[in-house]
């Protein structure tokens, strides 16, 4: 058996698994181990226990972004299940196998990419970045949040926010991999504790404005709220602390909305093509 121990990233997947495939090492001889946990009791050998080494292998296209999402996510057999496919699309010459949702590796693939996917989204929604310095030199406005994901998604939900505030320097803070943006170019540094970001800043006051604003309580549905915002994100969210408030007081702003007497409706604008719409006979 071959223990290979790589970081939990896709990269350091992919340059194993790469290794593992041309060498046509099986999936039955690996055991896929994450270098940032306990070492396993088993020796990764330099010498792989296999023929000779194949010519170059062809991956379909559609394989890669799929193994990027599923090596974000945190379950253990991820990589073992993955190359499991791998070696099925190429050395079983199952070509079509990613087209087979039936088939248990590629659906439990695509389950964990459909989790890691929610996930980003999440973090595309609910990221609050705060003002905490204004640069010497530059004069670029420097902003913080904090976040913490279910899964690794920091690599693959950062290019989000490097194209909506480019024109900021900003960092997003997490417990397993922080990015940083300058303007230029994005760099990765390890996770933070929460300790390590802002409390709050006057940006919040806008968020709390601003959410109130828009709370319409003749439309909400408190089970469908919860569900597109977890109560988990609440606590770094500066706008979930209204939440409370905003329902117990939602049922009197809907009847108080109610008594208001509607509108007169505006006349019909002097437009001649707008009257020979409304004259048309059907």
């Amino acid at each position: 058996m071959i223990a290979a121990t790589v970081e939990p990233t896709f990269a350091a997947w992919r340059s194993k698994a790469r290794e593992l495939l041309q060498q046509g090492v099986p999936p039955s001889e690996v055991v896929w181990c994450d270098a940032t946990q306990s070492p396993s009791l088993l020796q990764e050998e330099p010498a792989l226990i296999a023929t000779a080494p194949a010519a170059t292998v062809k991956v379909p296209a559609d394989f890669l972004p799929l193994a990027a999402s599923v090596c974000a996510h945190t379950d253990e057999r991820r990589w073992s299940v993955l190359y499991r496919l791998l070696y099925r699309l190429t050395h079983g010459r199952e070509k079509h196998l990613l087209a087979m949702p039936t088939d248990t590796d590629t659906r439990q693939c695509q389950a964990w990419a459909k989790a890691v996917g929610r996930d980003i989204h999440k973090m595309h929604a609910f990221v609050r970045f705060r003002l905490v310095d204004t640069h010497p030199e530059t004069g670029r406005e420097q902003f913080v949040a904090w976040f913490e994901p279910t899964y690794r998604i920091v690599r693959l939900a950062t290019p989000f926010f490097e194209k909506r505030f480019a024109g900021m320097d900003w960092s997003i803070l997490t417990p397993d991999e922080c990015a940083h943006w300058d303007g230029q170019r994005l760099h990765l540094t390890p996770g933070l504790s929460r300790q390590d970001a802002p409390d709050a800043d006057a940006h919040d006051d806008l968020w709390r404005t601003y959410y109130r604003s828009i709370f319409n309580p003749a439309r909400i549905k408190v089970q469908a709220m919860k569900s597109e915002m977890p109560q988990k994100y609440w606590h770094n969210l500066p706008e979930a602390e209204l939440i409370p408030e905003l329902l117990a007081q939602g049922r009197k702003r809907e009847q108080s909305m109610l008594a208001k007497p509607g509108r007169p409706a505006l006349p019909v604008p002097d437009n001649a093509y707008l009257k020979a719409l409304h004259e048309r006979k059907d």
